[in-house]
C-alpha cells in the first residue's frame, strides 16, 4: 500500500480547513470562560471577592483539565492517529459546554470546566500537526498562520457572542457549533507521513517517557513550555483581571469584555503579520524573538498605564499591543511540530500548549500568595509574576534552533 500521498502546496486545502474551523470553535470555547466569568457568576449569587477568587479556582479547573487532556490526546494522536483525537476532543468538550448552560452552582460548574478543558486539549495539538504533515516544506508556514489566524477570530467570535448574549445561550451555541463541527470532519484521514511510520516496526509512537530519554530532548521540550507561557499569562491574568485593575485604580469604562476583544484583534493581527515575516525572511527564531520582546515593553506599558492612570485609552490601546506582541503564536506552534519527530509531534505539541495554558494554575495561586503574604497590591503581584514568566521565556527562545525548512518526515530515537 502507497502510504505517502502528494502533499499540499496551496494554503487553502482541506487539511488547513478542517484545523482552522477546529481551533476557531477551540479557542471560542476556551476563551468564552473569560468572558462569561463575571456574568455567569453573579447569576449564581456571588458578589465583591468572590468574584475574582471563584473566577481564578473555575479557570484552573479548566487549565488542570487541559493539563490532563494533553498528556492523554497526545499520546492518542501519535499511536491512534490525528483524526481520531480531533473526534474526541470535539465531541468532549461540546457535551460540556452544553451542560455548563445548566449549571447553578460553583462546584457543579468546575467540574464540568474541567471535563471542557480535557476535551478542549487534544484539538490544537492534533490540527496543527495535520497541517504541518500535509502541506510542502516551503509552504506549511502559511497553512499554520491561517489556522492561528481562525483560533484568533474564534476568541474574537466568543467576546462577541458573551457581550451580546444571555451566558447560558452562549454556552449552548458554543456546545452546538462544535457537534456540527464533527458532522463535517467524519470523512477526513490521517496524513501519510503518519500512516507510513504507524506502519513501521520497531516504532515507539506517543511515548511520554521517550520526551526524557535524553537531556538534549528533555531541555528542548521544556523550553518550548516556557516560550508560550507569557501567551496565557497575558490573556488568563492581566487580561483576564483588567476590570479589577481598573475599579482599583479609578479607571471608567473598562468592561470584561473590552480588554479581551482588542487583545484577541491584537493576537489575530500579530499572527497574520508574525506568520508572513517569517515566510518573508525564512527564519522563525528571529520573528519569535522580535515579538516576544514586543509582548514584553507592551506588557509594561500596560502596568504603567494603571499606576499612573493614564486612562482608558491607554489602556485599550496597550490591551490591543500586548495581543500584538503575543501574536508569535502561528510560528510558535509551527516551530513546535517541525522540532520533534512524526512518533512524537502530537504528544509535542498537544502537551506544550496545554501545559503552557495550564500555567495558570500555578500562576494563580502564585500571585494570590505574594498578595496576601507580602501584602503586594493587586498590580505588584501581577509585575511580579510577570518578570518570573517573560525572563525565562525569553532565555529559552535564544537558545532553541531555528526551523525553518526543516523536512519533517523523521523520527526521535
Amino acid at each position: 500500500m502507497e502510504l505517502q500521498e502528494k502533499l499540499y502546496t496551496h494554503p487553502l486545502n482541506k487539511a488547513v480547513v478542517i484545523a482552522g474551523l477546529g481551533f476557531f470553535v477551540d479557542a471560542f470555547d476556551l476563551l468564552l470562560f473569560n468572558v462569561l466569568r463575571i456574568p455567569s457568576l453573579k447569576d449564581l449569587g456571588l458578589t465583591g471577592d468572590q468574584l475574582t477568587r471563584s473566577g481564578e479556582f473555575l479557570l484552573s479547573m479548566q487549565m488542570l483539565g487541559m493539563i490532563v487532556g494533553g498528556i492523554i490526546s497526545g499520546m492518542m494522536g501519535d499511536r491512534r492517529g490525528r483524526i481520531s483525537v480531533l473526534y474526541g476532543s470535539i465531541l468532549l468538550y461540546s457535551l460540556a459546554n452544553l451542560a455548563n448552560a445548566w449549571v447553578t452552582d460553583v462546584e457543579t460548574y468546575a467540574v464540568i470546566r474541567f471535563l471542557a478543558g480535557l476535551g478542549l486539549a487534544g484539538e490544537l495539538g492534533a490540527g496543527i500537526t495535520l497541517v504541518s504533515e500535509s502541506m510542502t516544506i516551503e509552504r506549511r508556514g502559511y497553512g499554520t498562520i491561517l489556522v492561528a489566524v481562525l483560533g484568533a477570530l474564534g476568541a474574537i467570535a466568543a467576546g462577541m457572542a458573551g457581550d451580546f448574549l444571555p451566558w447560558r445561550t452562549t454556552y449552548i451555541i458554543a456546545g452546538i457549533a462544535g457537534l456540527i463541527l464533527l458532522f463535517f470532519r467524519m470523512t477526513s484521514l490521517d496524513p501519510g507521513m503518519y500512516r507510513k511510520v504507524k506502519a513501521a516496526p520497531n516504532v515507539k509512537r506517543g511515548s511520554f517517557t521517550l520526551l526524557f530519554a535524553t537531556k538534549e530532548r528533555t531541555l528542548r521540550y521544556i523550553g518550548f513550555i516556557l516560550i508560550g507561557v507569557p501567551v496565557w499569562y497575558c490573556v488568563g491574568m492581566l487580561i483576564n483581571l483588567s476590570p479589577e485593575l481598573a475599579q482599583v485604580y479609578g479607571i471608567e469604562g473598562i468592561r470584561p469584555v473590552t480588554c479581551f476583544m482588542l487583545f484577541q484583534v491584537g493576537i489575530a493581527s500579530g499572527d497574520l503579520s508574525s506568520g508572513l515575516l517569517s515566510q518573508r525572511l525564512k527564519t522563525r527564531k528571529k520573528i519569535l524573538i522580535a515579538f516576544m520582546l514586543g509582548a514584553f515593553v507592551a506588557v509594561a506599558s500596560y502596568f504603567a498605564g494603571f499606576y499612573f492612570m493614564l486612562g482608558f485609552t491607554w489602556i485599550v490601546a496597550t490591551a490591543f499591543l500586548v495581543g500584538f506582541g503575543c501574536g508569535f503564536m502561528s510560528i510558535f506552534v509551527t516551530t513546535t511540530a517541525e522540532s520533534f519527530g512524526t512518533n512524537l509531534r502530537v504528544t509535542v505539541v498537544a502537551t506544550v500548549t496545554n501545559f503552557m495554558r495550564g500555567a495558570i494554575t500555578l500562576l494563580i495561586p502564585l500571585r494570590m500568595w505574594l498578595q496576601h503574604t507580602f501584602g503586594f497590591s493587586l498590580l505588584h503581584s501581577l509585575v511580579l509574576v510577570g518578570i518570573l514568566v517573560f525572563v525565562p521565556a525569553l532565555y529559552a527562545s535564544f537558545s532553541i534552533k531555528d526551523t525553518y525548512g526543516k523536512p519533517m518526515d523523521y523520527v526521535e530515537e
